[in-house]
């Protein structure tokens, strides 16, 4: 898969703004705050219908303007599509593909394949487990179309569910009737559960080498998931915690509950590692992410790297800039001092300035 082209229309600091893609790589390079991420949540945004930043589409207008268009042009297996998105400020975004509005905004997962890694990744490790979900729910979702229904079943009936806990406060009768959203919860759960330890045992097939690698077969890194419900069936675990939830009007064992651990020679990289190791496993996380997808697509995923070679060290920049290969990449960084040192072939070299694109090839 390939982006060609980029079109965008008052979003964030752009009033107008159309790129050419090259085949490879792609550099966006400037001083902070001048517009280079805005680029790249962009294209993220008109593949998955979310800003990476979380930013909601009010936000991403720009000042002062009701609404915003985003226009992505790729081509995947020879054939080429376009991606229109509408932004509004009061109201749901538009999508279209190839001029076919989309009745939900979750269709858009699954037709590009793009793989972000920005700083802020590098603290996934370290994070709270709500980032570690987001990245298997996220990876899922793009992926298998039934894991994506799944989990919006899941969310609707946890949402009712704790409805429910809080009016039982008020009605204790409408107790009897928990029953019926725990099959669900437990059914919805179950599945969801399942798929993402599916997804640790892929991950776990892939990322010992690419971890052996970066530290120099120092460490051996294995992922576990942790299911909230520990070795309890889901079904027992929620009956066991019925009195709890009722007490905290809260569902608390499920899927929304469960995390990732990484553990490398025997120790909890996410309580006890160095920050060298954490930003070392997280880089693996996302390497090995790549491989999956081209795995399950039998294709290559759009890499999106913002500012993180400045985050990594020389051995990790080389390891990274080496994984690359025939992937197209966009990056940006503040300077070219990253690549000085590297032999690494740039297709095309952008300059950005206050909202303006320089094409300096």
């Amino acid at each position: 898969m390939k982006i060609k082209s980029l079109k965008l229309k008052d979003f964030r600091n752009y009033d107008f703004l159309k790129l050419d893609f090259a085949e490879h790589t792609n550099i966006f390079y400037g001083d902070n705050a001048q517009g280079k991420t805005n680029i790249l949540e962009a294209v993220y945004l008109l593949g998955t219908s979310k800003s990476h930043r979380g930013s909601k589409d009010r936000d991403m207008i720009s000042f002062g303007q009701e609404e915003s268009h985003l226009e992505l042009i790729y081509e995947k297996n020879e054939i080429e599509y376009k991606i229109d998105m509408h932004l509004k400020k009061n109201s749901p975004k538009g999508i279209a593909i190839n001029k076919m509005p989309l009745r939900r905004a979750s269709e858009l997962l699954g037709m590009v394949h793009f793989v972000f890694f920005s700083p802020e990744n590098l603290d996934i490790i370290k994070d709270g487990p709500g980032e570690r979900r987001k990245f298997m729910d996220l990876e899922l979702s793009g992926l298998d179309p039934l894991y994506l229904s799944d989990l919006t079943n899941y969310n609707r009936v946890l949402n009712q569910r704790n409805h429910l806990l809080k009016e039982i406060a008020m009605k204790p009768a409408l107790r009897d009737t928990l029953d019926l959203w725990d099959d669900q919860l437990a059914a919805y759960g179950n599945k969801i559960i399942n798929r993402r330890s599916e997804l640790i045992e892929q991950i776990n097939s892939i990322i010992k080498e690419i971890h052996g690698k970066l530290t120099g077969q120092k460490e051996e890194l294995v992922l576990f998931y942790e299911p909230s419900n520990k070795t309890v069936p889901l079904e027992e675990a929620i009956k066991r915690n019925r009195d709890k939830d009722l007490r905290y009007k809260s569902t608390n064992v499920g899927p929304h509950r469960d995390d990732i651990c990484f553990m490398a020679n025997g120790i909890d990289i996410r309580t006890y590692g160095s920050q060298g190791q954490q930003r070392t496993t997280a880089l693996s996380l996302k390497l090995a992410e790549i491989e999956i997808i081209k795995t399950a697509t039998k294709d290559h995923p759009v890499l999106l790297l913002d500012d993180v070679l400045s985050e990594l060290d020389s051995k990790r920049q080389n390891y990274l800039l080496d994984s690359i290969g025939d992937i197209q990449t966009l990056i940006t960084c503040t300077g070219l001092d990253e690549f000085i040192s590297y032999r690494f072939k740039v297709n095309k070299l952008f300059h950005i300035k206050s909202g303006q694109v320089i094409n300096e090839n």
